[in-house]
């Protein structure tokens, strides 16, 4: 099995599933358990996304097999560097991280909830 954080796009069995889903997202937080951040967050596929309460949260080892994996650039390379970092901090800070819009992960005795998205990347001409 590939390294945790999959690309964006990447499609995936889960154990015991029969149906599978793409990686549509990062670090989620499900609103029956805030406790809870899962790995990722997908969509059924081939169908997507249909609505929020069909939205799938799973960690990197309910995955069973990847049937496809997503783009991978050097943009989607930093990213994943940031997140495993940011990870790294939230777990060795019991969730006392904040994380600016840029990325920058910031030790600041807050819960984890206050953490904040990337922003994407902007470039200008």
């Amino acid at each position: 099995m590939r390294e945790k954080y999959l690309p964006i796009g990447t499609v995936v069995l889960l154990k015991g599933g029969r149906k599978r889903a793409m990686i549509t997202g990062f670090c989620s937080v499900a609103q029956e358990n805030q406790e809870k951040i899962y790995d990722y967050s997908g969509c059924v596929y081939p169908e997507g996304y249909l609505s929020s309460n069909q939205v799938c949260l799973f960690d990197h080892d309910q995955i069973e097999k990847i049937f496809f994996l997503g783009f991978e650039d050097d943009e989607e390379k930093t990213f994943k560097d940031k997140l495993n970092k940011i990870v790294a901090l939230v777990e060795q800070d019991n969730g006392n991280t904040n994380v600016s819009t840029n990325g920058e992960a910031q030790s600041n005795n807050q819960h984890a909830e206050k953490i904040t998205p990337f922003s994407p990347a902007v470039e200008e001409n």
